[in-house]
Protein backbone atom coordinates (compact mmCIF):
# COMPACT_ATOMS: atom_id res chain seq x y z
CA UNK A 1 0.00 0.00 0.00
CA UNK A 2 2.72 2.43 0.65
CA UNK A 3 4.31 1.79 -2.91
CA UNK A 4 1.10 2.57 -4.56
CA UNK A 5 0.52 5.70 -3.12
CA UNK A 6 0.29 9.08 -5.32
CA UNK A 7 1.76 12.38 -4.15
CA UNK A 8 -0.82 13.91 -1.55
CA UNK A 9 -1.91 10.60 -0.62
CA UNK A 10 -1.44 9.12 2.68
CA UNK A 11 -1.67 5.87 4.87
CA UNK A 12 -2.87 5.30 7.98
CA UNK A 13 -2.59 3.06 10.65
CA UNK A 14 -4.52 2.80 14.27
CA UNK A 15 -4.12 0.97 17.50
CA UNK A 16 -7.40 0.75 19.33
CA UNK A 17 -6.89 -0.77 22.67
CA UNK A 18 -10.15 0.10 25.21
CA UNK A 19 -7.10 -0.12 28.22
CA UNK A 20 -5.67 3.12 26.72
CA UNK A 21 -7.41 5.94 25.99
CA UNK A 22 -6.71 9.05 23.64
CA UNK A 23 -5.70 8.43 19.72
CA UNK A 24 -2.79 6.40 19.09
CA UNK A 25 -1.60 5.64 15.22
CA UNK A 26 1.19 6.46 12.72
CA UNK A 27 0.57 7.85 8.75
CA UNK A 28 2.53 8.17 5.81
CA UNK A 29 1.90 10.89 3.77
CA UNK A 30 3.99 10.69 0.46
CA UNK A 31 4.44 14.51 -0.55
CA UNK A 32 4.37 16.52 -3.51
CA UNK A 33 7.98 16.80 -2.92
CA UNK A 34 8.69 13.10 -3.15
CA UNK A 35 9.90 12.62 0.40
CA UNK A 36 7.65 11.20 2.53
CA UNK A 37 6.14 12.89 6.08
CA UNK A 38 6.22 10.82 8.86
CA UNK A 39 3.87 11.39 12.27
CA UNK A 40 2.59 9.66 15.14
CA UNK A 41 0.18 10.20 17.98
CA UNK A 42 0.63 8.98 21.65
CA UNK A 43 -2.52 9.10 23.04
CA UNK A 44 -3.15 13.18 23.20
CA UNK A 45 -2.51 15.85 20.89
CA UNK A 46 0.57 17.10 23.02
CA UNK A 47 2.41 14.12 21.87
CA UNK A 48 2.16 14.32 18.01
CA UNK A 49 5.66 13.87 16.46
CA UNK A 50 6.76 14.56 12.87
CA UNK A 51 9.64 13.66 10.79
CA UNK A 52 10.46 13.65 6.82
CA UNK A 53 12.55 11.25 4.54
CA UNK A 54 12.95 10.36 1.38
CA UNK A 55 13.54 6.52 2.20
CA UNK A 56 9.84 4.55 1.56
CA UNK A 57 11.90 1.69 2.82
CA UNK A 58 12.83 3.35 6.42
CA UNK A 59 9.03 4.76 6.20
CA UNK A 60 8.16 0.84 5.49
CA UNK A 61 9.88 -0.40 8.26
CA UNK A 62 9.17 1.62 11.17
CA UNK A 63 4.89 1.45 9.86
CA UNK A 64 5.92 -2.45 10.20
CA UNK A 65 7.77 -2.42 13.27
CA UNK A 66 4.84 0.20 15.33
CA UNK A 67 2.22 -1.96 14.05
CA UNK A 68 4.24 -5.01 15.57
CA UNK A 69 4.73 -3.21 18.70
CA UNK A 70 8.60 -2.74 18.41
CA UNK A 71 10.29 -0.82 20.69
CA UNK A 72 12.71 0.55 18.63
CA UNK A 73 10.65 1.89 15.42
CA UNK A 74 11.47 5.42 15.85
CA UNK A 75 15.38 4.86 15.96
CA UNK A 76 16.71 6.28 12.35
CA UNK A 77 14.54 9.87 12.56
CA UNK A 78 14.64 12.76 14.07
CA UNK A 79 11.25 13.85 15.56
CA UNK A 80 9.78 17.13 16.14
CA UNK A 81 6.81 17.17 18.56
CA UNK A 82 4.47 19.02 16.77
CA UNK A 83 1.70 18.58 19.53
CA UNK A 84 1.71 22.31 20.33
CA UNK A 85 -0.04 23.00 16.64
CA UNK A 86 -2.85 20.08 17.63
CA UNK A 87 -3.29 21.65 21.43
CA UNK A 88 -5.99 24.54 21.93
CA UNK A 89 -4.00 27.10 23.70
CA UNK A 90 -5.60 27.64 27.46
CA UNK A 91 -8.14 30.69 26.53
CA UNK A 92 -9.60 29.02 23.78
CA UNK A 93 -10.59 25.53 25.54
CA UNK A 94 -14.13 27.46 26.32
CA UNK A 95 -14.48 28.68 22.93
CA UNK A 96 -16.53 25.90 20.68
CA UNK A 97 -15.10 28.37 17.02
CA UNK A 98 -11.48 27.14 17.60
Amino acid sequence: MLADLDQGDHLLLERQDESQEGNWYIQALFRETNTYQLEYRDGVPAEHYQTQTVSQEKVLQALLDWAADKPAWREGFMWTNIGHWLTPAPEDEDDPTV
